[in-house]
């Protein structure tokens, strides 16, 4: 298969137009008409993942985050962003990235899905098609639980060592948003729909603290922590639809230690 049969195959899932309209998604660098044979998936396009495509001699690196956001004026080695590109062109690797699309279609509820939700509803809607769409998912929990006991479920659905918790962990838990990523955007919305936690990454301290005196509780599972869970679900999508393609999954590194 070339790559831009293997873009439609992405797009009818998560069509470009559904990205928000600051992102930058699609086919970022390389040629449409690369035959692929092999494609590496990952949350970023790192020093290390463009390695590890390069050594997995992939023909094409699927990403969540785009590595190119702004324009750009020069392309070299001297700048870490230009020194990526140059590896993949050199390397004749296309490079393609699905952003906020992905997340307006599906890493709302895939993430909602892994907390269990159930008659969930879109906690911030960003079009309007056929049914509301767009960022996160909010519901009524099928049991009460307390915010200790949530943040432990929340480990355990993404697989993580450890998160950061605003709130008292005795709180009482009936409604739960959840938005993958830096969240901090929607905290005003989780509170107008009522959320007793919002479950998301990236909340610095004011966030935090403030969004506990307006009776929210927050779970930090970091952007990463969350939003790893893109890697498998497009390896997934993509294995039951190409026939003589090899899909590769990153390997789950969070991109920091504590210690």
């Amino acid at each position: 298969m070339v790559c831009r049969e293997i873009i439609d195959i992405l797009e009818r899932a998560c069509p470009k137009e559904y990205a928000l309209e600051w992102d930058n998604v699609g086919l970022l660098a390389g040629r449409d008409d690369k035959e692929v044979i092999r494609i590496y998936i990952a949350l970023d396009a790192t020093d290390e993942i463009i390695d590890a495509a390069v050594s997995e001699k992939a023909d094409m690196l699927i990403t969540h985050h785009p590595l190119i956001f702004n324009g750009l004026k020069k392309i070299h080695n001297r700048d870490f962003i230009g020194n990526r590109l140059l590896k993949l062109i050199q390397n004749d690797i296309s490079y393609y990235a699905m952003h906020t699309n992905y997340d307006v279609c599906r890493m709302g509820r895939l993430s909602g899905e892994r907390m269990g939700f159930v008659q969930s509803e879109v906690l911030e809607v960003t079009c309007e098609k056929e049914i509301p769409m767009g960022i996160g998912e909010i519901a009524v929990l099928a049991q009460e639980t307390t915010l200790g006991e949530c943040a432990g479920a929340v480990k355990e659905a993404f697989k993580l060592g450890n998160v950061k918790i605003y709130g008292n962990l005795e709180k009482k838990i009936r409604k739960a948003a959840i938005c993958p990523g830096a969240g901090k955007s929607v905290i005003k919305e989780a509170l107008r729909k009522g959320a007793d936690v919002l479950i998301t990454g990236d909340i610095g301290h004011h966030e935090g603290i403030d969004a506990t005196a307006q009776g929210l509780a927050v779970i930090d599972a970091g952007h990463y922590g969350v939003e790893h869970i893109f890697i498998d679900d497009v390896k997934t999508y993509l294995s039951g639809r190409l026939n003589g393609v090899q899909t590769i999954a990153a390997p789950i590194v969070q991109p920091f230690q504590i210690i």
